[in-house]
């Protein structure tokens, strides 16, 4: 009964170890990825917050762009009635202008006549004062005439009734072309005044073109506003409907990221650790890390060199990357010297200094000052780890 009892304590104890052990041998990597995947979660709900934010701005300015469309077409109507009401107004004030034009024209034409029977009249009345002055002057002479000429008393009677027609005549001419000239002078005194009331209308008609033809142009002003307005709200609305895309391909890449993050995470929380000393380096290791350390951290403090390094060998340590230098260093788009060509370079001509060989010979012996981190990059908002220099470890 002691010995089970013994036995079983064994197996607690044993049990604990194990569990000790597997924490100890499970990286700290896992934590990392979890950290990692909590903030591209947060990044993700971030940007769809962003996203949302942006369509209510398109919403507003489709509605805004509505609003501007309805109230220019409504405009457009009022110009279309304005134009109307001026082009109306523009006809009757022509049809003035050639009444007035054609009543100048009677006007003249009623001076002219004015002025010949004034000329008439006067030429009638100097012809009358001729003949009326003749007969006083001669009267004696016209009377002895009159008796002593006649050839009988019927040819004296017949003389004596020809002047008195004579002078009726006159008269009577006279009297007729007084009422011609006053009729022409009502006619001519009429003509004015139609021409006065003419020229009064005309001036209330171009007026009224006047203010129909200011308020065209105010209209056109608005129309033309307000289609700048238009304008630029589709312009805002094109920029916003085109940040919208780029925030949809931002959260499509971070989930793209985070499934690809919570997979490793999976892989790293199933793999099991190599331990420094099981790692065989070929022999040009240590050349290709230093370089890789000089093109990523050949300005940072050495303890972020030595980071870089970690960074390389922890990979080659976790059974979810490839178990060599090479294999970590140049596996697809994990380091942007590789991609960019500025690793070759650095090969080629020997780059790294002495303190990045330093910083992989650190390295490659299992120094490390981010733990287990298996990533780093420049800080962005919301990203958290262990920070030295411009590098964040996580």
């Amino acid at each position: 009964m002691r010995k089970s009892r013994i036995y079983a304590g064994k197996k607690a104890v044993a049990a604990m170890m194990a569990a000790v052990l597997l924490i100890c041998a499970f990286p700290m990597s896992a934590f990392a990825d979890n950290n990692k995947i909590n903030e591209l979660e947060d990044e993700i709900k971030r940007k769809k917050e962003e996203r949302e934010q942006t369509k209510g701005e398109i919403n507003e300015r489709k509605d805004e762009l509505e609003d501007l469309q309805e109230t220019t077409e409504g405009l457009k109507g009022e110009l279309n009635n304005l134009n109307a009401n001026l082009t109306e107004v523009s006809n009757n004030l022509e049809e003035l202008e050639k009444q007035i034009e054609d009543k100048n024209a009677e006007i003249e034409q009623t001076n002219q006549e004015l002025d010949e029977a004034r000329q008439t009249e006067q030429t009638q009345y100097a012809a009358m004062k001729k003949r009326v002055q003749f007969m006083y002057e001669k009267q004696d002479y016209v009377m002895l005439e009159m008796l002593f000429g006649s050839a009988s008393f019927s040819d004296l009677l017949n003389r004596n009734n020809y002047f008195e027609q004579l002078s009726a005549y006159d008269r009577k001419q006279l009297e007729a072309f007084k009422a011609t000239r006053q009729e022409i002078e009502q006619k001519e005194a009429q003509l004015e005044k139609e021409k006065k009331d003419l020229d009064e209308l005309k001036i209330d008609v171009e007026a009224e073109q006047s203010r129909f033809a200011g308020l065209v142009s105010q209209t056109k002003g608005q129309i033309s506003n307000y289609q700048s307005e238009m304008s630029n709200t589709e312009a805002e609305m094109l920029a916003y409907e085109k940040q919208l895309e780029e925030q949809n391909n931002d959260i499509a890449k971070l989930q793209a990221e985070l499934a690809e993050e919570r997979r490793l995470s999976q892989l790293a929380a199933q793999s099991a650790w190599r331990d420094i000393s099981e790692v065989s380096f070929a022999d040009g290791d240590r050349y290709l890390l230093a370089n890789l350390i000089y093109c990523e951290a050949g300005n940072q403090p050495y303890e972020g060199q030595v980071a870089v390094g970690a960074v390389v060998i922890n990979r080659v340590l976790s059974s979810v990357f490839p178990d060599t230098v090479v294999g970590v260093i140049y596996q697809n788009k994990q380091f942007s010297p590789v991609a960019s060509g500025r690793l070759a370079l650095a090969l080629a001509e020997d780059h790294a200094t002495a303190a990045c060989y330093r910083a992989a010979d650190e390295a490659m012996a299992g120094a490390t000052t981010v733990g287990n981190c298996l990533f780093f990059r420049t800080p962005i908002e919301g990203l958290t780890g262990t920070q030295i220099g411009g590098h964040i470890f996580y």
